[in-house]
């Protein structure tokens, strides 16, 4: 069993007990519920692609840790020029240990759904009405 779920704006492959790295959440150390899930999958024959997302589908986490990545260095070099330049980047991340991925979840607004009002046409003219031409040319 596993999911593609949003975090923070990119998609993870996550299964149960999975320890994921993550951009860095606002949130302290403890449970977090994502309900951004994009597909799920029991085994190979039973999957479920949400449009967007899959309804009352949700993937419990826990945040372990928060930390910073490793450093990645940039070297910027233009031959015959003289120009030379170094630059480093850090992330910080937010590691991530996967509980629980729950499908079924409905709410009362999913399950009290209201059935669809008859739609009443209305007669519209689309004429347009006439206008005078005056030739005030001489």
């Amino acid at each position: 069993m596993y999911a593609i779920v949003e975090i923070a704006g990119k998609q993870y492959k996550v299964a149960k007990n999975d320890k994921i790295e993550v951009d860095k959440l606002d949130t302290e150390k403890g449970k977090v519920i994502f309900d951004t899930v994009l597909l799920y999958a029991e085994n190979e024959k039973s999957i479920k692609v949400g449009n967007p997302y899959v309804a009352g589908a949700k993937v419990e986490a826990e945040v372990i840790e928060h930390k910073r990545g490793d450093k990645i260095r940039v070297f910027k070099m233009k031959p015959k020029k003289r120009y030379q330049k170094t630059i480093g980047h850090r992330r910080d991340l937010s590691v991530l240990e996967i509980k629980d991925i729950k499908i079924g979840i409905t709410t009362k607004k999913e399950t009290t759904a209201k059935p669809k009002e008859e739609s009443v046409k209305k007669e519209t003219t689309t004429e347009k009405p006439a206008t005078k031409k005056t030739e005030d040319k001489k």
